[in-house]
Parts: C-alpha cells; structure tokens; sequence
C-alpha cells in the first residue's frame, strides 16, 4: 500500500523526531528524511514536502499525520492510497461504462493534406469487455501502427456510420468555420445512426468543440437533426463510443494519406507544420493550384507560405 500527501511546514519536524529511531542514513534522491520501521512500514519525506507511506501498515501511520494536520492546522488530508486512487480513476475514465450510447468523433480537421473524416460509433455496454481488452481510447494517445491493428476488429463488431469530407469538397465551402463544418458533420453520421432502430441507446456524447447553442445554431439548416446530444469536453477518454469513432475515423484518414502519398510518389505528413509546406510547395511547382487542391485544405496558412516561396 502506498500513500502519498503534502505535509505542512510546522510538522515536518514533528514527522522526522517521531521516526528518528528507525531513520536511514542515505535516503533516497529528492528526500530529506526516510524511516524504515520494524513493520515493514517506510515513510519517505522529500523535498517538495510530499510525504509517502509504504508498506503494510501504511494507512496507520498516514493516519496518524492526517490527525495531526487536522488538530495543528484544521486542514482535511485525503489518504486514498495510490491503489484506490487508480481504482477510482480507472472507473471515471469511462463516464458511460454501465450505459450503452452512441458517440461521435472527427479526425483531420488540423490537418493540411488529406480529408475530414467524422464517425458515429454504437457501444453496446456488454461490448465493454472486449473494447478493454482492444486497449481503446482516444486515438490521438495510440500509435498509427495500434490503430491499423485495432480499428479493423472495431469494424467488424461495432456499428458506426462515417462521412468523408474529401478536399476538393471542402475547398468548394463558402463558409470555412471550422467548427460550423465540425457540427454539420458530426449531425450528419448521428442521425444516420440513431436511425437503425436496432440500437438500444441511452446517451447521445459529443466530443465538445464549441458551446452547445453555438452547435445547434449551426445546424439549424439541416433537414434531419439529432438535438438530444450530451456535449463532453475530452469525451475520447470517457465514453467508449466516442472512443471508438475517434479510433475508426484515424484508420480512415490514415487510409486516405496513404492513397494521396501512393498517388503522389511521396510520403505525405501529417500535421501542418514546415515538412508539410515542403511536400506541398515541390507539388505545386510541377504542377498548378487546381491540382494541389484535390489533397490539401487551401484556406489553410500553409497555402499563403508557399505561394510566397514560389
């Protein structure tokens, strides 16, 4: 068992007399005072004021300086030890576990080569298991090469509905606000999904990338709208369906700019960072704006920086 808080300035005295007895000579890097005590228990005092019980009897002693820090400086310690805490975080990471619901999520919309690609996802919540297990989650904190191996399985188990934006599309917008795009599409594959009347979901989640009201107002055109949505900030790492549009949709973009750079003789990048400016203004020299257009998003900076390169 391990516990880990922040002890106050006037007791950190107190801590270090109260378990001189068993103290170590060298203690560890970063730590001014360890104990090593005949039951097993080390406590750890480092030089950021952080205090760590280890050991069997850890909770004991943690106790005892959370008494302490109540009755010499009236402050409430939390002593969670780090299992429970992993526990319980464990249990946050997934909001919606008990539910099932349907949830979307986009990929490509910071990319300068290469499509938007949105994505609805349906989670069973007796799929759980098996998304565990898959290791799924925000698509942005797992490799390209995790993803090419996970999205398939995905595919086949989970139903989803996608929509890709591809760039000569997106470059024929008249209005490029990114977000008005984002909830078009969004809308798009969730009622497309909610319409299978096979799906027994409880939530409709979001992927928060604008203030609710501003959501609906830019959808408000839209012949078919999905309204009852549930709108979370970094929903990826909370709600499985989320999670599993966001992995779905990265397989297809990656699919995509593996096309683009099969077509093209090149390995495209992704991102819109100085490799990709390099990519773009060596096409642009062979060929014209026209022909660029069919792979990057022209309202993008990127195109102002290598036009003035040529």
């Amino acid at each position: 068992m391990t516990i880990v808080f922040k002890i106050s300035d006037n007791l950190k005295e107190k801590l270090i007399d109260f378990y001189k007895d068993t103290s170590v000579i060298n203690p560890p890097p970063y730590s001014v005072f360890q104990s090593k005590g005949a039951d097993g228990t080390t406590v750890t005092l480092y030089n950021s004021g952080k205090v760590m019980f280890q050991g069997i009897s850890a909770d004991i002693d943690a106790a005892l300086w959370k008494d302490q820090e109540k009755f010499v400086n009236n402050k409430d310690i939390d002593i969670t030890s780090s299992e429970d805490k992993k526990k319980k975080e464990e249990k946050k990471k997934y909001k919606f576990l008990n539910i099932s619901s349907i949830g979307s999520d986009e990929v490509g919309t910071g990319d300068y080569f290469g499509p938007i690609v949105v994505t609805a996802c349906y989670v069973n919540k007796n799929d759980f298991n098996f998304l565990k297990d898959l290791k799924v989650g925000d698509s942005k904190k797992i490799s390209d090469k995790s993803i090419i191996e996970i999205a398939p399985k995905l595919i086949k188990r989970i139903p989803y509905k996608t929509f890709i934006l591809n760039n000569e599309e997106y470059n024929k917008q008249k209005d490029f606000n990114m977000n008005k795009i984002k909830a078009i599409l969004h809308n798009k594959v969730l009622f497309e999904l909610s319409q299978n009347s096979e799906l027994n979901y409880e939530k409709i989640v979001v992927d928060q990338f604008c203030y609710p009201t501003k959501y609906y107002e830019y959808i408000k055109d839209a012949k078919n709208k999905v309204n009852n949505i549930t709108f979370m900030t970094k929903a990826e790492d909370q709600v499985l369906s989320v999670a599993c549009g966001s992995i779905i949709s990265r397989y297809i973009f990656l699919k995509e700019i593996a096309k683009m750079s099969k077509e093209l003789g090149i390995e495209i990048p992704k991102g819109a960072g100085e490799k990709v400016d390099d990519i773009a203004l060596n096409i642009l020299k062979k060929h014209d704006i026209n022909y660029l257009s069919k792979y990057v998003k022209l309202n993008f900076k990127n195109t102002k920086k290598i036009k003035d390169k040529m």
